[in-house]
């Protein structure tokens, strides 16, 4: 049966497929590196985070469908940087714009639900609309944060099929039978709870990787979940390139680009063009 709505809010899927919709099909990273921290002319600190954190979400809050913050560059400042991540967690919920922390947490039992409780609990000082999952300590063990996902109608979003060159020592492993292609099914079956055109769990693949989703014969337009796919622009990624990569899956596929866009910082108006630009070409 369908998941039922948690407290009069809509599944994430729903909410992201709207948000697509009606701005199109970009989500920004919010990547605060020490090296752009300096070209931004901030010091590598807390104060520094809060004010580039602030400044790409007031630049492209209104045109992304998403941003997405990586978690472990805040939690390299401590707890002021958490306080940091929260703070611009809670001002993206305020602008409208849907937010996905990109944290790739994966345990077994009880620390897994503690992670859960962290990202994904209503009332919790991180609670994002989504967060990213890593499987590899089997799909299975993912099940307290997709259940109270779909309890509170926020999302995930798992790892299947990387870029990075690693990637495929673990993920091509098993030929027609690979493990990507298990989690690809494990999470289209996740997303049959969900009732509409997108469920709420998604998968991330990288925008470059090119034939690898055809050698692997891997259907993602089944999966009826959004697909995060980083790696536009700095990475190489096209918005031709994700079309010609994701084909029949492309109206899935939430192109990510964080770099690209973040590199043209910090004059807001510059940020707001390079998101426009991006954007346009995702939508083109």
């Amino acid at each position: 049966m369908p998941e039922q709505e948690s407290a009069g809010r809509e599944p994430f899927g729903s909410r992201l497929g709207a948000a697509m919709a009606s701005r199109g099909p970009l989500c920004v990273g919010i990547d605060p590196h020490p090296g752009l921290l300096s070209a931004w002319g901030l010091n590598d600190d807390a104060e520094g985070l809060r004010t580039f954190s602030r400044t790409v979400l007031d630049a492209v809050g209104s045109l992304a469908a998403a941003i997405k913050p990586q978690v472990a560059l805040y939690e390299r400042h401590g707890s002021a940087g958490m306080a940091v991540l929260e703070e611009l967690l809670a001002a993206a919920t305020e602008t409208g714009v849907l937010t996905i922390a990109d944290a790739k947490r994966g345990d077994i039992g009880s620390t897994m639900a503690a992670y859960a409780d962290a990202w994904l609990r209503d009332g919790s000082p991180l609670a994002a609309d989504s967060v990213t999952l890593s499987p590899y300590l089997g799909f299975e063990s993912l099940r307290p944060a997709l259940d109270l996902a779909a309890e509170t109608g926020r999302g995930v979003f798992v790892l299947a099929l990387t870029s990075n060159p690693e990637g495929a020592s673990v993920q091509h492993v098993g030929g027609a039978d690979s493990v990507a292609r298990r989690i690809v099914e494990a999470a289209a079956a996740e997303n049959t709870r969900y009732a509409g055109d997108l469920g709420s769990v998604g998968l991330v693949v990288g925008a470059t990787v090119g034939s690898a989703l055809a050698s692997l014969d891997l259907d993602l337009a089944a999966v009826r979940g959004p697909i995060l796919a980083p790696g536009l622009g700095a990475q190489g990624a096209t918005p031709a390139d994700l079309r010609a990569t994701f084909g029949a899956a492309y109206p899935q596929v939430l192109g990510t680009s964080s770099r690209d866009i973040l590199s043209a910082g910090p004059d807001p108006v510059r940020l707001r063009a390079a998101a426009a630009r991006t954007l346009d070409g995702l939508c083109g």
